[in-house]
């Protein structure tokens, strides 16, 4: 399979989401460089582990973001997630049976990614940037009030 690449147009433009979306497509070319170069059983599937458990943290960082942001549409997108996770679990399940599903998993990874990044993310970004925003905007109030108060 060829390289996931990334490339601007998957930026969506909040930086901590953009590089956590990035460490996910290097762990899916590192299950693609794994199935490729014939890595153990154990090797691979310690790689699935890691990129299931680093996928599932970027999931509940992104989905606390909403919340503190009030996206109206959290519910739906955590139902995104959740049906992804139970996909990937599927295939984590397998791979643990014996079956070979690196092949699968890495194009399911790289299609959903890809779709999930251009159409749900897209969605929430407006929403958590103005709210960020709007914290970085009290931080930077209260620095300059204090520093008017005690400096």
């Amino acid at each position: 399979m060829a390289k996931f690449i990334w490339t601007d147009q998957l930026n969506v433009g909040i930086d901590v989401i953009d590089q956590q979306h990035r460490r996910i497509v290097e762990y899916i070319n590192q299950l693609d460089d794994a199935r490729a170069n014939n890595y153990s059983r154990e090797e691979i599937g310690s790689l699935i582990d890691e990129l299931v458990d680093y996928t599932i943290s970027h999931f509940g960082f992104e989905e606390s973001l909403q919340e503190e942001a009030g996206y109206p549409f959290l519910k739906s997108h955590q139902k995104v997630h959740e049906l992804f996770a139970k996909r990937v679990a599927d295939f984590q399940t397998r791979y643990n049976n014996g079956e070979d599903v690196t092949k699968g998993l890495n194009s399911l990874l790289v299609t959903w990614l890809f779709n999930h990044i251009k159409r749900d993310d897209a969605d929430y970004v407006e929403t958590v940037k103005e709210h960020l925003q709007r914290r970085t905007d009290t931080v930077e109030i209260k620095k300059s009030l204090f520093s008017r108060l005690f400096g």
